[in-house]
């Protein structure tokens, strides 16, 4: 990345591993101040410690993006700690494969709940931040399978669907 990010503050949920990490650590590299939102604790600390340790400006935290009362509190410690949040990117995301006929419910709603709801819930508690500093950036990592769907995955289909025109809404009306 030939980008300066530098006193800017990216938060990326889902970023102690895979796609997440990769973009943190972009991100880190262009002089950010990375901050990482993932579920489990170990992994959060793992990441930022690697980043810290290649040069970058990392800080974690633990919380889960379907939690409304937890993202509230998480989004406004990040914006009172680091003055502010410039960029989210919602990137935390699970699949639970399964024919539609073999789908439990608790497949489908913990799909959906993750990818849809969380990226939801973000975007809202983050917004306020940005609406009263009149900037910022928010970033919904969707995929091709909610234009054009795959057997076995109507779930994840239907989060990313959903995500992609979520995204559509959010940018006609923050704009």
């Amino acid at each position: 990345m030939n980008y300066d990010y530098t006193n800017q503050v990216v938060v990326i949920t889902g970023a102690a591993r895979g796609i997440g990490y990769a973009i943190a650590a972009a991100f880190a590299q262009a002089k950010a101040t990375v901050i990482i939102i993932d579920i489990a604790s170990d992994p959060v600390e793992k990441a930022v410690q690697t980043l810290n340790s290649s040069g970058g400006k990392a800080f974690g935290y633990t919380g889960n993006v379907t939690d409304s009362s937890g993202m509230e509190t998480l989004f406004n410690e990040i914006a009172t700690k680091h003055g502010g949040i410039d960029c989210l990117i919602n990137n935390a995301g699970v699949t639970r494969d399964n024919l539609l006929l073999r789908m439990k419910e608790e497949e489908w709603s913990l799909v959906l709940d993750i990818n849809l709801k969380g990226s939801f819930l973000c975007t809202q508690k983050v917004f306020k931040h940005m609406m009263k500093a009149r900037k910022g950036s928010i970033i919904n990592i969707a995929s091709v399978i909610g234009l054009m769907g795959n057997a076995g995955q109507a779930n994840y289909a239907a989060s990313k669907g959903g995500l992609i025109a979520f995204t559509k809404s959010c940018a006609k009306e923050f704009a």
